[in-house]
């Protein structure tokens, strides 16, 4: 098994002359890590995860996955879509058979049936008629049971209430652990991310603003206030500053010792992760372990 689970250099994606869903993005994934993909709607999110999942190719750049191409590793991919594309007229039953005729050998039954009966499915009802949040758990039941080495998750748990979000994640987390498994998830609700990731990958207009674990980055960073000016932050990297009061807070990425004058404290997940998305020119930040090594797999 390969230590790296995406490793992507250059990596960029356009539609027609128009768009630029991704922007020569490049940074390394190690395997094993809970990884969350957040950024704005339009951001390059669900881009990222669909070239991930060899479902399309990128216009330039280079991207493995696996520590191969990413249609060589889709065997041992799991990907859920936002729509969450499943056969309409197949019995919830059927689906979960279908599953385990796609992956022969690997595939654990016991965990979709958990997961489709933790939310009281009918398994002779038909796709078509359920609910948007029911049509969430067939999918994720398709793919915990595949038992892949990776899981790709786009919006996975938008459709669900707050019970049912808690309980799929402590299921997706508990197989994760035991298995080794490598998650990587979009989402928009940075409590569960704080409780269930280890690993962050901020998206910014096609670009990746932050990667790296989330306790290296929220490292790297000081939430300072103090009398102002911000020149007095130098020789600092201010990500973002603010009047407060008849001073000024700000977000830094400290070089060296800060001054007496600055009241200092570590920020929330949250606070980082607005600070970047309102100032997306500030220079991006990988930590160590996440910068690519050698030259990726050609798309």
């Amino acid at each position: 098994m390969s230590d790296t689970a995406i490793e992507a250099n250059g990596l960029t994606k356009r539609y027609g002359r128009g768009r630029t869903a991704l922007d020569a993005c490049s940074f390394r994934l190690p395997a094993g890590r809970v990884c969350a993909v957040v950024g704005p709607n339009g951001a390059g999110k669900s881009t990222l995860l669909a070239l991930a999942a060899g479902l399309d190719r990128p216009s330039s750049g280079t991207l493995s996955v696996l520590g191969t191409h990413p249609a060589e590793a889709r065997h041992r991919v799991a990907y859920v879509a936002q729509d969450k594309p499943l056969h309409p007229q197949l019995t919830v039953a059927a689906t979960l058979r279908f599953g385990a005729e796609l992956n022969p050998g690997r595939w654990d039954a016991a965990v979709a049936e958990r997961v489709v009966g933790d939310g009281g499915l009918d398994m002779g009802a038909r796709v078509r008629t359920l609910s948007g949040g029911e049509r969430t758990r067939v999918a994720l039941a398709l793919a915990l049971g595949k038992r892949a080495e990776l899981l790709l998750l786009d919006e996975p748990m938008a459709d669900l209430d707050p019970l049912a979000r808690h309980q799929l994640m402590g299921t997706l987390m508990a197989g994760a652990a035991e298995h080794g498994t490598t998650v990587v998830m979009s989402s928009h609700i940075v409590g569960e991310l704080a409780e269930s990731c280890d690993h962050l990958l901020l998206v910014a207009a096609g670009r990746i603003r932050l990667g790296g674990g989330i306790d290296d980055l929220i490292g790297a960073h000081r939430l300072v206030t103090g009398p102002g000016p911000a020149d007095r932050l130098h020789p600092h990297t201010v990500v973002e500053s603010r009047p407060t009061g008849r001073g000024l807070s700000a977000m830094i990425r400290p070089e060296g010792p800060v001054g007496d004058a600055w009241d200092v404290q570590e920020p929330s997940l949250e606070e980082l992760l607005l600070a970047h998305l309102r100032t997306p020119d500030t220079a991006p930040l990988l930590t160590p372990g996440t910068t690519p090594a050698t030259p990726a797999v050609t798309a």
